[in-house]
């Protein structure tokens, strides 16, 4: 009888594993190539972003994988913030300059939309594309919520791709707005109030 799989704590060991299984999660994001549409330049950056974006997870014991890194979420705890001056400079460096100003509405309106008070906020999670369709963002997602009830705490998150909106609903997570500017795709923000 298989056992199924286990999620845990990514240390600093698989850190790259994880951060490698985001990267190839999101290579058809709407939101990830539009930014970056190039494909060589979506893999040289996008390590960095989503280390700049979700990294902190790693120092708090918040990023969760599943066996083998097929899949990883990054969570920051209450508090604990994406790196907003390393994501600053990697925008300034890499983005196309017809798209700045999109990116810079963008960015305002996730500030806006995010929540005031304690909550737990998923930056970003993805699976390896070999594994989508197994299950793993379910437990990966089911993990991280049990703690948020635990500890009754709002979880707050942006989708940068429709096609994820009911997965996110399925685990409580309700629409608040949405975020778009000129030629950039829609994010979506959802919060999953605390329970």
């Amino acid at each position: 009888m298989a056992t199924a799989p286990e999620v845990r704590s990514a240390d600093a060991n698989i850190r790259a594993i994880a951060i490698s299984t985001i990267v190839l999660g999101f290579a058809a994001d709407p939101m990830a190539r539009w930014a970056w549409p190039d494909p060589s330049e979506y893999l040289r950056i996008m390590p960095r972003f989503v280390n700049a974006f979700g990294g902190r997870a790693f120092e708090h014991g918040t990023a969760y994988v599943t066996e083998g890194g097929r899949a990883a979420a990054l969570w920051l705890p209450p508090g604990v913030e994406p790196d907003e001056a390393e994501m600053g400079a990697i925008m300034e460096e890499t983005l196309r300059p017809e798209i700045a100003e999109d990116i810079s509405v963008v960015t305002k309106g996730m500030a806006e939309h995010h929540p005031r008070g304690p909550h737990w906020y998923l930056p970003l999670v993805a699976a390896d594309p070999n594994w989508i369709g197994q299950g793993l963002g379910a437990l990966l997602m089911k993990h991280a919520l049990r703690r948020c009830d635990e500890e009754g705490i709002a979880a707050y998150l942006e989708s940068s791709n429709p096609r994820n909106l009911s997965f996110y609903e399925r685990h409580g997570f309700e629409i608040v707005g949405r975020i778009q500017s000129g030629s950039s795709p829609v994010l979506t923000p959802m919060l999953r109030p605390a329970s």
